[in-house]
């Protein structure tokens, strides 16, 4: 594993959590709205999810849900959704999590509890939130969701480095979580968007060192 020599940075893989963000088949390469190297990086995310399952530490999807006009969307989308366009809406084949994210038999989005806030419990301790905005804390249960569960460190993965995944990491910190990221398994990154997180705390982590990591733990 890499030496990590901050003892206020190291993760605690005893521990830990895995918090993926928006791998939602509407987000997909190759859908029309889709997130270009989503797919790409789905492998991975999936490896992410099938370790933390397997090491029976808890997973969480984070995701969205937009509804039909776009009234609970970030202004910025409200525009294309105000035009009838269809992202992730409540109930679509869209909105479901990306194929392999959950055990099976796989469960569908309960999205009326999402939307209203809950938690969705889909495996032992697995788990789908909905946030309304960029960041997985704003607005959502997630931390009380974690809290409860007694973890203190969080590994990242999913769609979009420079939005979601990004704020997620710096909320995280704000709230004292141990973070990391896997860079292999969160798609449109770059040199300058990992070293920026890196600047702020976060470890950037291989699969393997995550594996060695549940392991050991």
């Amino acid at each position: 594993m890499a030496i990590v020599t901050d003892p206020h940075l190291a993760l605690h893989f005893p521990t830990s959590a895995l918090i993926t963000i928006d791998v939602q088949r509407d987000f997909l390469s190759d859908a029309p709205y889709g997130i270009p190297g989503t797919t790409e990086v789905l492998p991975e995310v999936v490896a992410a999810v099938e370790a933390f399952r397997a090491a029976g530490r808890p997973v969480v999807h984070v995701i969205r849900l937009y509804e039909k006009g776009g009234g609970n969307a970030d202004r910025v989308r409200r525009g294309l959704l105000s035009t009838g366009v269809e992202l992730a809406t409540p109930g679509s084949h869209g909105s479901r999590l990306a194929p392999g994210m959950l055990p099976e038999p796989a469960a569908d989005l309960d999205h009326e509890l999402l939307l209203g806030g809950g938690v969705q419990q889909v495996g032992p301790a697995e788990f789908i939130v909905y946030k309304p905005r960029w960041g997985a804390f704003y607005e959502t249960p997630l931390q009380d969701l974690l809290t409860a569960r007694g973890v203190d460190s969080l590994v990242f993965v999913g769609c979009n480095l420079p939005n979601c995944p990004r704020a997620s990491l710096i909320e995280a910190s704000e709230r004292d979580f141990r973070v990391a990221l896997v860079p292999s398994a969160v798609s449109r990154t770059s040199e300058q968007g990992l070293a920026e997180v890196a600047g702020l705390g976060v470890l950037l982590l291989s699969l393997d060192e995550i594996r060695a990591g549940l392991a050991a733990a």
